[in-house]
């Protein structure tokens, strides 16, 4: 996994954005704030730019790539645990096909998905699963690392931002120990400057060693109005920009650019069925409606992936020819012969117990509580 670098022998900023109102629209907000002397200049303590995930810096269609995580997790657990597929949320997961049937399940199976799949393991060994995971997963329609999918557009704004004194934020609905594996490598973005959904976890002893144990209860899901309050508990500072794509980041741009002074809200629209996915107001993954009526009257910028941007991702690399990289890792199967839970195409999960619903491992127990 590694950032994604700007276009060769680039010199201007933003090269992947087309010229246009978009794209002059940031570059003025950005200098309007970060020039000394300038009537709306702030101090690098209070640029804060904040960022959704999903959606805003890298693809969410045809579902999160935290939940194809979730199912193949499932699945790999039901292999070694047939009775769990008793569930009906985990027989979803593992029913044939790209994870289809876990679609109509709504927030609540979801978050019991998450439970399940999730819990009943050290931070760190959670932290190993997903990694393990990323470094073999693939998208299933555009057949690359979900990490080599980063909008190369985006990629270049986190880095305008910092080159002018910004601090970027993750703030996402996604797991934050999930975020916090590639957030780093993929964005620039630190583990502390990611803000994200968490479950319950406590202080306990595995060997004799402290660690801190996953449970299946989801503590805080960072959506909507959550955002807002997550940025103020753990930021302390209120934003001066912030980007989305969806009608779960409203009340995040509300409350950014509520504030007098130079302000700035920008919504990524998926307008691109050609480079991309197009999706709007029906989406079941990253729905835009509201916000998308709202954000002309709320003076926000809505960025149209179709027009706006000249690149969507960055080129793939190019094949090693030993047959381990990451265009071959990625191939297509023949028809006749599909991938296997841990085959060619997908994740790889290390082995791991099982967590079977209403049972924990046995660990010796120390005081504990919740972890943000």
């Amino acid at each position: 996994m590694a950032n994604q670098a700007s276009p060769a022998g680039s010199t201007q900023p933003l090269p992947s954005w087309r010229d246009g109102a978009t794209r002059s629209r940031i570059l003025s907000f950005v200098a309007s704030v970060s020039q000394p002397g300038g009537e709306s200049y702030l101090p690098p303590e209070e640029r804060i730019a904040v960022f959704d995930n999903d959606g805003t810096l890298w693809p969410e269609q045809p579902m999160y790539v935290q939940l194809a995580f979730a199912i193949e997790r499932a699945r790999a657990l039901v292999a070694r645990h047939p009775e769990l597929d008793a569930n009906p949320v985990i027989a979803a997961a593992t029913a044939t096909g790209n994870g289809e049937a876990v679609l109509p399940m709504g927030i609540k199976g979801l978050l019991e998905l998450v439970g399940i799949t999730h819990a009943g393991m050290s931070t760190e060994a959670f932290r190993n699963q997903v990694r393990a995971w990323l470094d073999s997963a693939c998208h299933p329609t555009m057949q690359r690392p979900y990490t080599d999918l980063t909008y190369q557009p985006m990629q270049e704004l986190l880095q305008h931002l910092r080159a002018n004194g910004f601090r970027t934020y993750i703030v996402s609905a996604g797991g934050v120990e999930f975020m916090r594996v590639f957030a780093e490598q993929v964005y620039g973005i630190p583990p502390e400057q990611v803000i994200g959904s968490s479950v319950v976890t406590t202080y306990a002893r595995e060997g004799g060693l402290p660690v801190i144990q996953r449970q299946s209860k989801m503590q805080t899901i960072a959506d909507r109005a959550m955002k807002p309050v997550l940025i103020e508990q753990l930021i302390g500072r209120r934003p001066v920009a912030a980007f989305g794509n969806s009608d779960g980041d409203l009340e995040m741009l509300e409350w950014v650019t509520s504030q007098p002074g130079q302000r700035l809200g920008v919504i990524v629209h998926h307008d691109d069925a050609e480079r991309e996915v197009a999706y709007d107001r029906e989406s079941a993954f990253g729905r835009l409606d509201r916000a998308l009526s709202e954000a002309p009257l709320r003076g926000w910028t809505v960025v149209s992936m179709r027009n706006d941007w000249a690149s969507v991702f960055a080129a793939p690399p190019a094949a090693t020819g030993s047959g381990e990289g990451v265009v071959e890792r990625c191939a297509v199967l023949p028809a006749s012969q599909p991938a296997a839970a841990g085959e060619r195409g997908t994740g790889k999960l290390p082995e791991q117990p099982a967590v079977i619903p209403g049972e924990m491992p046995r660990i010796e127990e120390a005081p504990g509580g919740r972890q943000p």
